[in-house]
């Protein structure tokens, strides 16, 4: 009898045994997958190695993509082995607060202070990184020249950069977003008698149509950060206002091209003749403008070359019955567009990072063919396939900010280029890719004058920040003149106070910067 309760025991002891285990193991494979889990033990799925976990700073308070979720993040990860915990700045002030205390992340991501960034206390100089870990990540001379600083290390490469000679060199690669363009609604052209619009002349007596047949509807609208760009180049003056333009080989501000008055007194114009709100200078935000547009409040909505097409997408999905279409990108036989860019913005590895080697490799894979072209387009076989003549077909619309950002296509471009951000642009049929052509055929490429940037804490930086900040006041009196003298008046008291704060002392320095500069595009 006791030796077989011993072995009833015995068995029942094994069964209780086998249950807990087989629930052990329902547990884990059940568990709650929003459950937070330490850095290091999640695995990649393609290597089974761990998925690191670094923290990225992006200073850019409107960035649009906030967290690393959507199916870019998630084959990023895949291929590399590393996740971001992604921090987006609240406004720009973050960022030179974090350097001044000491407290940043693993990575920065940052346009405004590239300069600031690029400095060995703060960051690992990317040479010597690739050096020791990276030895194949291979970046070519003209970047690394651009990047350079007086250190003789350079800290990161900016992403959206392409010279001219590779831009000619790819005819798919036609640009971004970042071009100015205005639309203007086709229903309403159709009842005006369809007027012909290829010059500035055009434009403005077709916007006096509008306000005589319409006279509630604002003749146009525009985005609050793209309030200059569109006329500025129409007019013909080569930079905004707080930039610099070349020639015959000397360097100038931008507020001095001798065309500025004209463009000032055609906004003038604009706002007299009632074509545009006093309080189109003053919005709140750059969600304003869509929403007159949308809502068939205006008729020429001023923005990006996407205007027409993202404007379409938002009325559609409103209920709307009309559409726009794009003005023509040279309104004018004196429109010019001089590219100065270096690029848009570049990742810094900070010395706060806790592992310099897996960083740079993470930005050796998004600088790989690979890397650039899942970043930008999404998955392949997905999002897009590959076009023989060169070029993604894309499986969806690049205009549909929406579907585009919840999928984290385009805004990990930690590292990228203007080629294959340039291809992006490129959707047969659509508005935005005429648009994009049309820029390329006007555009010649100066980046050797991006290079004039004042560095922090310098006496030229400060009488820069000085003068842009007075502009930045004195340019809506001018456009909100009474009287086109009064907007003259406006602009040469401007023009004397930017000299009495040292104009000519910025521009001297800027010439012998441009001429020691210049030489590295030889």
């Amino acid at each position: 009898m006791n030796k077989f309760r011993s072995k009833k025991f015995l068995f029942l002891s094994l069964a209780v045994m086998l249950v807990l285990s087989l629930l052990a193991a329902c547990s884990q494979n059940t568990a709650d997958p929003g459950e937070s889990k330490e850095p290091g033990n999640e695995t990649s799925s393609n290597s089974g190695e761990e998925v690191k976990e670094l923290s990225l700073f992006i200073d850019a308070p409107w960035y649009p993509v906030k967290e690393w979720k959507g199916s870019v993040a998630e084959k990023i990860t895949e291929k590399t082995g590393i996740k971001l915990k992604v921090t987006v700045a609240t406004d720009d002030k973050q960022l030179p607060l974090m350097i001044a205390s000491g407290d940043l992340p693993d990575l920065v991501f940052t346009n405004a202070n590239i300069d600031r960034m690029s400095d060995s206390k703060l960051s690992y100089p990317w040479n010597e990184l690739i050096e020791k870990y990276a030895p194949e990540f291979k970046i070519d001379n003209t970047r690394i020249a651009i990047h350079t600083m007086d250190d003789g290390n350079f800290y990161t490469v900016r992403n959206a950069f392409a010279t001219q000679e590779e831009m000619a060199q790819n005819k798919y690669a036609i640009g971004n977003d970042g071009n100015p363009g205005i639309a203007v609604r086709e229903d309403i052209l159709k009842e005006l008698g369809n007027p012909s619009i290829q010059s500035l002349d055009d434009f403005t007596k077709v916007l006096g149509m509008v306000k005589e047949k319409y006279p509630d509807m604002v003749p146009l609208i525009m985005d609050k950060d793209w309030i200059e760009q569109y006329f500025i180049q129409q007019i013909g003056v080569e930079a905004l206002m707080d930039g610099w333009y070349e020639q015959d080989g000397e360097i100038e501000y931008a507020i001095k091209h001798p065309k500025m008055l004209d463009y000032f007194k055609f906004m003038n114009s604009l706002y007299r003749n009632g074509y545009i709100l006093a309080e189109n200078f003053a919005h709140a935000n750059d969600q304003i403008d869509d929403q007159y547009a949308t809502s068939g409040k205006a008729f020429a909505h001023s923005h990006t070359v996407s205007a027409a097409d993202m404007d379409n997408i938002a009325v559609k999905k409103n209920g709307g019955a009309y559409t726009f279409k794009m003005l023509p990108s040279a309104l004018s036989s004196d429109a010019k567009s001089v590219s100065t860019g270096l690029g848009f913005a570049g990742t810094f590895i900070t010395k706060e990072n806790q592992d310099p080697e897996a960083s740079i490799k993470f930005i050796e894979y998004l600088a790989s063919d690979e890397g650039k072209k899942l970043t930008m387009f999404g998955v392949e076989g997905e999002h897009w396939t590959w076009n023989e003549e060169g070029y993604p077909n894309l499986n969806y619309d690049p205009s549909d900010s929406e579907f585009v950002n919840s999928n984290g296509i385009k805004w990990w471009y930690l590292y990228n280029d203007g080629i294959t951000e340039g291809m992006l642009g490129y959707v047969p049929g659509t508005q935005k890719t005429q648009a994009l052509m049309e820029r390329k055929e006007m555009t010649i490429y100066k980046p050797e004058i991006g290079l004039i940037q004042t560095q922090p804490d310098s006496e030229e930086k400060t009488i820069k920040t000085k003068i842009d900040e007075m502009i930045k006041n004195e340019k809506v009196k001018i456009y909100l003149s009474k009287t086109e003298e009064e907007a003259i008046a406006n602009y040469e008291n401007m023009i004397k106070t930017a000299e009495s704060m040292g104009l000519q002392k910025l521009v001297d320095w800027a010439n012998q910067t441009y001429q020691k500069k210049k030489d590295l595009f030889k």
